[in-house]
C-alpha cells in the first residue's frame, strides 16, 4: 500500500486535547503536524508520546536565524525523532545549508524542508514587506534556492506545485497546507487552496490538512473519503 500523503495539523493548546484526538485517528493512514502553539504548550514530550501511538511528526516549527543557531536547534529536532522540520527559505542559502549539514550528522535524519511563502499571503502582503515578485514568482524563486542549498523540499501552496515540479524534478518533496475536501465550507486564514485531489494531480507529495479533519465528527471517516478521492 502507498503511503499515505496526508498530514493532519494539530492544531490544539494543549498536550491533552492532542492526544486525544490522536487517539481518534488511524496512524497508519496519516502522519501529525506540531506547531508553534502545541509545541510551547506541551514541550518535547508531546513528540514521544505521539511517536508511542505509532504517528510520524512533521515538526513545524519554521526555523529562521543566524545559520549557527538553526543548525544547533535542527540537530536539537533531530534527536526527537521528529520525520520531517523545516526553516524558513527567506533565511538564506548559509541558513539552509547549515541546517542540512547538521541533520547529515544526525543518527536520525528527518526530511529538511523550506517554507517559501505562506499560504495566507498574497501580493498585497509581499509588497507591504519590499518585494515586487508575484507569490508565484517568489515561491518559484524561493525553492529554487532552496534545491540549490540542499532542502529535500519546500512548503508552497498547491496551486505552486506544478510550476515547482516542473522546474525541480520528481524527487524534491512539495509539501502543501491550504487544503480543503470538496464540501469544506470556507478557507479560513488560507488564500492559496485547493481539494485534495486537485492538489495531488498538480504534484504534491504531501497534504497539510487542519480544520476540516479535526473539527470533523468522525475525523477518521474524514481521513479515508480523502485518501479514496485520490
Amino acid at each position: 500500500m502507498k503511503p499515505s500523503p496526508i498530514i493532519v495539523a494539530l492544531d490544539f493548546s494543549t498536550q491533552e486535547a492532542a492526544l486525544e484526538f490522536a487517539r481518534r485517528i488511524p496512524a497508519d493512514k496519516c502522519r501529525v503536524k506540531v506547531g508553534f502553539e502545541l509545541f510551547v504548550a506541551a514541550g518535547p514530550g508531546l513528540i514521544e508520546q505521539l511517536h508511542k501511538l505509532g504517528f510520524e511528526v512533521f515538526l513545524d516549527l519554521k526555523f529562521h536565524d543566524i545559520p549557527n543557531t538553526v543548525a544547533s536547534v535542527c540537530r536539537v529536532a533531530a534527536d526527537l525523532g521528529v520525520w520531517m522540520l523545516n526553516v524558513h527559505a527567506s533565511g538564506g542559502r548559509r541558513m539552509i545549508v547549515a541546517a542540512r549539514e547538521a541533520l547529515e550528522q544526525a543518527a536520525h535524519r528527518p526530511h529538511l524542508i523550506a517554507v517559501t511563502v505562506l499560504t495566507s499571503m498574497d501580493a498585497t502582503d509581499l509588497g507591504e514587506v519590499g518585494i515586487a515578485r508575484s507569490p508565484e514568482q517568489q515561491v518559484l524563486h524561493l525553492a529554487s534556492l532552496a534545491s540549490d542549498a540542499g532542502a529535500d523540499g519546500v512548503v508552497c501552496s498547491a496551486r505552486e506545485a506544478a510550476a515547482l515540479r516542473q522546474e525541480l524534478g520528481s524527487d524534491f518533496l512539495l509539501v502543501t497546507p491550504g487544503i480543503r475536501p470538496a464540501g469544506s465550507s470556507g478557507s479560513d486564514d488560507q488564500r492559496r487552496v485547493m481539494t485534495p485531489a486537485e492538489a495531488m494531480t498538480a504534484g504534491s507529495d504531501f497534504l497539510v490538512i487542519g480544520r476540516p479533519i479535526t473539527q470533523a465528527a468522525s475525523p477518521g471517516d474524514v481521513i479515508n473519503e480523502v485518501l479514496v478521492s485520490l
